[in-house]
Formats: C-alpha cells, structure tokens, sequence
C-alpha cells in the first residue's frame, strides 16, 4: 500500500471501499470504476497474482489500496481481513460482497452435489458474506452511515437445474439482505443487492462452456448501479436492483 498520490476528487473521495473477490471479473471492474472516482480501496481474493495487477492500475490512479489473500469460505480468514482493513484505514464506508463459489463443474443436479460441495459453496456465498458485513456493521453505525452491496443473481429467484448450491447460497444472499436493510431502518447504513447478469467472466464460462462472449455484458458495462447505491446521496435499502434493467433506465433518463 502507498500513500495517496493524487487529490481525493471524485463521488468518492475519502471514502474507503472493500471489495471481495476483487482480482477478475466484477471485481476488478469495480475496484477501478470506484478508484476513478476518488475512492481508497481495500481488496481480497483467492489470486493473489491477479490482485496485485489490480492493486498496481488502482495505485496508477492515485489511489491507496490494500490488497490481502483470503478465502471467504473460511472463518479466520474474514476476521483477518475485517482487522487488517480497520488497521489500515479505521473505518469501511462501502463493502461489497462479491466473492462467490460456483461449485463443481460440470455443474450437478442437486440431488449429486456432494455435500462437502454444497457447504463450500454456502460458506463463500453465504456465511463469508455475513461474517464480513457482521465485522464491518459496528464502524458504520458509529458513523451513521455506510452502504453494503451484495452481488447476487438470477439463480437466487430462478429454478435452474443444476445450479442448486449456488442458487440455494445466492436465494439466502437475498433474503439476509432484506433483513438487515429491515433491522438497520432509520440508523444510516443501506444494505442492497444488485444481480449484474450475464457477464463475460472467467466463472460465467465455467458454468456454461458454450456461451457466445459476444452476447454477454463486459463487468464494466454493469458498475454503474453499485456506484449509485454506493453514494453518499442514495437511499434505497432493502432492494434487488437488476444492472441490465437499471442501465437500460439511466440511458433512457439521459
């Protein structure tokens, strides 16, 4: 981590953003839309080589940025990551709770997913998410402010075949987001989750081999809701935000 090289401009000047799973995909794409925007960044992932590269562009762009190896899946691992990011920076203004675990591929009716799998995939996707936003809830509340953003899907409201454990993990992303957003009313902080669809990733092409690259959204093309309800000005809470749909409105409103 270095210092901050350039003035905080930007929505997002001064604040701090923790981003999981942050190295490919929707991650990287996130942490650098919101280093562009002022942002000084705390970022973790199972690639540490990737997340190096990450932590390199988001430095280029006079940012700070902590970058850690952890495994959200595991336990000691969140509460590492929860410690070194407050030690670091002393408070998380946005997290976003985008590290997920597919499961085995090819992908198993449920009925033949291994259950050591199906604990894999609920521990990233599910208890990973709440012990980080558990971490983080206290510093945001002291300040009265800060927004968590869970990174969903349409497998959560949609009966796919064989993508039980992943539907079952992201189903119970949702439905802990509305609880919060519920027990948290009126206290400053948000809690949302937004399903950014059908991207060109590295995951996406584990689940299904043969999708065409060219029908599918580039990561970029999706961070601009997460940076809306990551404003200091929003105040939805409690939402299932759709990307598509949301950028479809705002090129419409433009």
């Amino acid at each position: 981590m270095t210092e901050t090289a350039g003035l905080s401009s930007g929505r997002f000047g001064g604040r701090v953003v923790l981003i999981t799973g942050a190295s490919r995909g929707l991650g990287k794409a996130l942490a650098l839309a919101f280093a562009r925007e002022g942002a000084d960044l705390a970022l973790c992932s199972r690639h540490p080589a990737d997340l190096e590269t990450v932590r390199r562009e988001a430095e280029a762009l006079g940012r700070r940025c902590l970058i850690l190896p952890v495994d959200m899946g595991r336990r000691q691992d969140v509460e590492r990551l929860a410690a070194q990011v407050f030690e670091a920076f002393g408070r998380v203004d946005v997290l976003i709770n985008n590290a997920s675990e597919l499961g085995p591929t090819p992908m198993p009716y449920l009925v033949d997913t291994p259950p050591d799998w199906l604990e894999r995939v609920l521990a990233t996707n599910l208890t990973g998410p709440f012990l980080l936003t558990r971490a983080i809830l206290g510093n945001m509340l002291a300040r009265g402010a800060g927004s968590v953003i869970n990174v969903t899907s349409d497998a959560a409201v949609e009966a796919y075949p064989t993508w039980g454990a992943y539907g079952v993990s992201k189903a119970g992303l949702e439905a802990m987001t509305r609880i919060w957003a519920a027990e948290l009313a009126g206290s400053g902080v948000r809690v949302n989750c937004v399903d950014p669809g059908e991207m060109n990733t590295q995951m996406h092409a584990a689940a299904i081999p043969g999708a065409d690259p060219s029908t599918l959204a580039e990561p970029e093309d999706v961070v601009g809701v997460f940076l809306h309800l990551a404003a200091e000005g929003s105040s939805e809470t409690g939402q299932r935000l759709e990307a598509q749909f949301w950028r479809k409105g705002e090129e419409q409103r433009a």
